[in-house]
């Protein structure tokens, strides 16, 4: 007599996550992503300011979560303005609500108490190991949390950005948005002791949403109408033509904050490379550079540089496709 076959292993739990954002038109459509894909259990989202306010980034992310079905995940309002130097947004981009032209409802619900960088050392703490921080806006409050507590550096299971860039920047010729927005925030988490994945321009600006992408997206019930094509719709070109522009007369708007979650459930649709990045605070026309040394000895990063953006897209929507709005 043949032996039984043996059970099928059980399926792994889900990834734990935290999103700290600027939401911000990528950022809502990253959310969207961590609600929907089954493998990742979003068990926090903290906001700082960037793209707009800090109290336009919280009320977003709150709307977008209770549109999502979502509005149990606890939301905690973080930074408002950098460590140090000016503060900038990019509501020209993203719209003076960080929307563009999507119009939800406000939500229902309200932040939680205390300030982010103390949710992050909290919720890491008490669950060492299990929880991949995602952060897809400027790194104040990663800044913040290292610096009271170093002990959140060996806490995360992960650590990934989207933020930065091996090449050129999208501000500056130097610098991308987030990194630009609080160069000494990031310098101190780049230095803090983890490795960092870096998803930077280098692969988000391959992510676009194309006419046939969004296409797809009008399948997708009232998360399409109400959300996706209405965000989309209002990414703005940068009006400066000094300033590097991804989003210039005739290309598709890059979803950028979308790569750093996706990473997160499939990092095999992603070529990364290990380095030593360090972030320029001081220069005068680099302000905000993120320096890639590849082979560099003291790597502390991972850096993508390349993307599958036929699987990416087959995933991202899939993974639209299961929230609750896209069904209703």
């Amino acid at each position: 007599m043949s032996a039984a076959a043996p059970p099928p292993p059980a399926p792994a739990p889900p990834r734990k996550i935290i999103i700290d954002c600027d939401p911000g038109i990528d950022d809502a459509l990253a959310l969207t992503f961590g609600c929907g894909h089954p493998d990742l259990d979003l068990c926090g989202v903290t906001t700082v300011a960037g793209n707009v306010s800090l109290a336009r980034t919280t009320a977003n992310a709150l709307a977008v979560l209770e549109f999502l079905g979502c509005g149990e995940v606890p939301v905690v309002a973080g930074s408002p303005g950098p460590l140090l130097g000016p503060e900038i947004d990019a509501s020209r981009v993203h719209g003076v609500s960080g929307l563009g032209r999507a119009r939800l409802p406000g939500a229902a619900g309200r932040p939680r108490p205390g300030h982010a960088a103390d949710f992050l050392i909290e919720t890491i703490g008490a669950a060492p190991g299990e929880i991949t921080l995602i952060a897809t806006g400027p790194l104040t409050n990663v800044a913040l949390a290292v610096r009271r507590e170093p002990r959140i550096v060996s806490q995360v299971a992960d650590f990934v950005i989207m933020g930065g860039s091996a090449g050129r920047g999208n501000v500056t010729p130097a610098a991308e948005f987030n990194i630009a927005c609080d160069p000494e925030a990031a310098a101190i988490v780049f230095r803090a002791g983890w490795q960092v994945t870096m998803v930077g321009l280098d692969v988000t600006l391959q992510a676009r949403a194309s006419p046939a992408v969004q296409e797809r997206m009008r399948g997708l019930g009232r998360l399409g109408s109400d959300l996706l094509l209405p965000v989309l719709a209002g990414y703005q070109a940068e009006p400066d033509p000094g300033v590097l522009n991804p989003l210039a007369a005739g290309h598709d708007p890059p979803v950028h904050d979308v790569c750093a979650v996706a990473l997160v459930a499939d990092p095999g649709l992603f070529g990364c490379h290990r380095a030593r990045v360090d972030v320029e605070t001081a220069g005068r026309h680099t302000a905000g550079m993120t320096v890639t040394s590849f082979g560099a000895a003291g790597p502390n990063a991972l850096v993508a540089l390349s993307i599958d953006t036929g699987r990416f897209w087959d995933l991202v929507l899939g993974t639209f496709a299961q929230v609750a709005p896209a069904r209703a």
